[in-house]
Protein backbone atom coordinates (compact mmCIF):
# COMPACT_ATOMS: atom_id res chain seq x y z
CA UNK A 1 0.00 0.00 0.00
CA UNK A 2 2.67 2.70 1.13
CA UNK A 3 5.30 1.55 -2.03
CA UNK A 4 2.08 1.79 -4.37
CA UNK A 5 1.70 5.70 -3.26
CA UNK A 6 5.37 6.05 -3.25
CA UNK A 7 5.33 5.06 -6.91
CA UNK A 8 2.45 6.88 -7.66
CA UNK A 9 3.77 10.25 -5.79
CA UNK A 10 7.19 9.39 -8.11
CA UNK A 11 5.00 9.36 -11.15
CA UNK A 12 3.60 12.92 -10.38
CA UNK A 13 6.74 14.24 -9.64
CA UNK A 14 7.82 13.17 -13.48
CA UNK A 15 4.55 14.64 -14.88
CA UNK A 16 5.36 18.22 -13.10
CA UNK A 17 8.83 17.98 -14.06
CA UNK A 18 7.87 17.49 -18.09
CA UNK A 19 6.01 20.02 -17.42
CA UNK A 20 8.53 22.26 -16.68
CA UNK A 21 10.11 20.95 -19.38
CA UNK A 22 8.04 21.54 -22.11
CA UNK A 23 7.09 25.09 -20.82
CA UNK A 24 10.94 26.19 -20.97
CA UNK A 25 10.35 25.85 -24.89
CA UNK A 26 8.30 28.76 -24.81
CA UNK A 27 9.14 32.17 -23.56
CA UNK A 28 6.68 33.87 -21.50
CA UNK A 29 6.31 36.72 -19.53
CA UNK A 30 8.02 36.59 -15.90
CA UNK A 31 4.96 38.48 -14.17
CA UNK A 32 2.30 36.84 -16.05
CA UNK A 33 0.18 33.81 -14.70
CA UNK A 34 2.09 31.87 -16.89
CA UNK A 35 5.04 32.89 -15.33
CA UNK A 36 4.38 32.33 -12.21
CA UNK A 37 3.10 29.08 -12.34
CA UNK A 38 6.60 28.54 -13.97
CA UNK A 39 8.20 29.73 -11.54
CA UNK A 40 6.37 27.14 -9.06
CA UNK A 41 7.11 24.73 -10.70
CA UNK A 42 10.78 25.50 -10.38
CA UNK A 43 10.73 25.48 -6.92
CA UNK A 44 9.51 21.90 -7.03
CA UNK A 45 11.75 21.10 -9.70
CA UNK A 46 14.86 22.65 -9.08
CA UNK A 47 15.91 21.16 -5.53
CA UNK A 48 16.11 17.51 -7.27
CA UNK A 49 17.52 19.11 -10.78
CA UNK A 50 20.03 21.36 -8.91
CA UNK A 51 22.46 18.63 -7.87
CA UNK A 52 22.49 17.15 -11.49
CA UNK A 53 23.81 20.19 -12.88
CA UNK A 54 26.46 20.49 -11.24
CA UNK A 55 28.11 17.16 -12.06
CA UNK A 56 26.14 17.39 -15.50
CA UNK A 57 27.34 20.39 -18.02
CA UNK A 58 24.93 21.13 -20.42
CA UNK A 59 25.51 20.26 -24.25
CA UNK A 60 27.17 23.12 -26.08
CA UNK A 61 25.17 23.59 -29.41
CA UNK A 62 25.35 26.38 -31.67
CA UNK A 63 25.52 29.53 -29.73
CA UNK A 64 23.36 28.26 -27.37
CA UNK A 65 23.57 24.74 -24.28
CA UNK A 66 20.80 21.77 -23.46
CA UNK A 67 20.14 21.33 -19.93
CA UNK A 68 20.71 18.03 -19.40
CA UNK A 69 19.70 17.56 -16.07
CA UNK A 70 16.17 16.87 -16.77
CA UNK A 71 16.72 13.61 -18.92
CA UNK A 72 19.10 12.34 -16.08
CA UNK A 73 16.29 12.79 -13.73
CA UNK A 74 13.44 11.64 -15.73
CA UNK A 75 15.38 8.07 -16.59
CA UNK A 76 16.68 7.58 -12.72
CA UNK A 77 12.91 8.25 -11.96
CA UNK A 78 11.48 5.72 -14.39
CA UNK A 79 14.56 3.02 -13.19
CA UNK A 80 13.45 3.71 -9.39
CA UNK A 81 9.51 3.20 -10.54
CA UNK A 82 10.10 0.55 -12.58
CA UNK A 83 12.37 -0.98 -9.49
CA UNK A 84 9.59 -0.49 -6.89
CA UNK A 85 7.06 -1.49 -9.15
CA UNK A 86 8.26 -5.21 -8.81
CA UNK A 87 8.16 -5.43 -5.47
Amino acid sequence: MILRIVVDLIQLYIVVLFVRIILTWFPTDPWSGMGRFERALGRFTDPVLAPIRRVVPPLRVGGGAIDLSPLVVLVGLEILVSVLARR
